[in-house]
């Protein structure tokens, strides 16, 4: 399973309060923040709804070197 890391770029200020929620489910905490989640259509579909505040990189699969 591919891996996707997620990297907080653009403040939440000023943008709808579900977008705030969805940056804080991620588990994103800070500006330039990053975690790094598995990829699944509910990941996804969250990084979809915040594509505008985040930088995503596709970081190869599980177990890989």
């Amino acid at each position: 399973m591919s891996r996707r890391r997620v990297t907080w770029k653009k403040s939440a200020i000023g943008y709808a309060r579900d977008q705030r929620l969805v940056v804080k489910a991620l588990g994103l905490r800070s500006l330039n923040g990053v975690v790094e989640h598995n990829d699944s259509p509910q990941i996804r579909g969250m990084i979809r709804k915040i594509r505008h505040l985040v930088k995503v990189e596709e970081i190869g699969r599980e177990g890989e070197a």
